[in-house]
């Protein structure tokens, strides 16, 4: 489902499934806010900073630009890599501007943020979300917010599995906003019914 393309269907079809139990999960990147660009302008900028080299980037919606794309696409020393990802995150927030709220999931945390618990499960770094957050004035709509984890080897860990954990809820109650098929398959993988999955 293509970003700002639900139909009055969807979110009617969304709302029936919120019962007065359910936990909201929702994720940040590419389901509440449309990061894309400004996260692929921040890489061009930071690539351009480091290596003072034009590489042919064309910006693709449907893929988000990351470090595996980075290193498949810029052939990079291992010193201006690492120099480029610290760049990026710096130089994000003049990007800031470029990010895009999916409103009508943003409508759905303002409809229940103050009837249900409404939280933020998101595997982006503290610093950018909470950036990304206050911009859109969206920091203080949350029960809760969990942020990239990692463990002790660099492993990314299960965020759904994670918050399910720290705040003690049956995964039963939960209802998720998810884009990302790798992060749906975590969810119903900590125990969320694919039902209450709302896939972006």
């Amino acid at each position: 489902m293509e970003l700002n393309n639900w139909t009055t269907n969807n979110l009617i079809e969304t709302i029936n499934k919120i019962t007065a139990e359910s936990t909201l999960f929702f994720d940040m990147d590419g389901t509440l806010i449309n990061t894309n660009y400004s996260n692929f302008l921040s890489y061009k900028s930071a690539i351009l900073s480091v290596t003072e080299t034009e590489f042919n980037l064309t910006y693709n919606p449907n893929i988000r630009f990351n470090r595996s794309t980075l290193e498949q696409t810029c052939n990079l020393s291992e010193e201006d890599y690492y120099k480029i990802i610290k760049e990026k995150e710096e130089c994000y927030i003049n990007f800031l501007h470029e990010t895009l709220l999916n409103q009508e999931v943003v409508d759905i945390l303002y409809k229940y943020m103050k009837t249900n618990k409404t939280v933020l499960v998101s595997n982006c770094r503290e610093e950018r979300a909470i950036m990304t957050l206050n911009y859109h004035g969206l920091h203080d709509k949350f029960s809760n917010l969990f942020f990239r984890q990692l463990e002790q080897n660099n492993k990314k860990i299960n965020k759904y599995e994670y918050a399910i954990k720290v705040l003690n809820i049956s995964p039963n109650s939960v209802l998720i906003f998810e884009n990302e098929i790798s992060e749906i398959e975590d969810a119903i993988q900590a125990g969320i019914n694919p039902y209450n999955v709302i896939k972006l």
